[in-house]
């Protein structure tokens, strides 16, 4: 009897202890996120447009591109570098507008955040994107 007792006590307690588990939220995706389409609005969306569709033969979209969910440190590097020269291609369409280089404009957290908003944004779905990622490629 006093074993059952225990057990039921076990159960019990493990029973209470589970329900009262929240698993941890998104918040720093959430932050992230409104932080980021801010960032975005005011910089990038002259020319990848609101809905990240880009501009033919000028600005590439930012839509289930290698570039937005590829490799982020290339991204990064991008963002803060920008791309001169030539054209680029993406998924056999070329582009001829230079991307300007944003690393006197933008702090490492708004990189952070506008990347983490386009690679979670217009059908992307990618990893954050961290200041300290930012940081470590800003000196590169």
């Amino acid at each position: 009897m006093k074993k059952y007792w225990i057990a039921s006590l076990l159960l019990v307690t493990t029973g209470a202890l589970l329900m009262s588990y929240t698993a941890p939220q998104p918040a720093p995706l959430k932050a992230a996120m409104t932080r980021g389409k801010k960032v975005y609005d005011e910089v990038c969306m002259a020319c990848h447009q609101a809905d990240a569709g880009g501009v033919p033969r000028m600005n590439p979209p930012l839509i289930k591109t290698k570039y937005v969910l590829g490799d982020k440190k290339a991204l990064i590097k991008i963002v803060l570098k920008g791309l001169k020269g030539g054209e680029v291609e993406i998924d056999g369409d070329r582009y001829e507008n230079p991307m300007p280089p944003q690393e006197s404009v933008l702090t490492d957290q708004q990189i952070a955040d506008v990347l983490t908003y386009v690679r979670n944004s217009f059908g992307n779905k990618a990893s954050l994107v961290t200041p300290a990622e930012v940081k470590a490629q800003r000196g590169k």
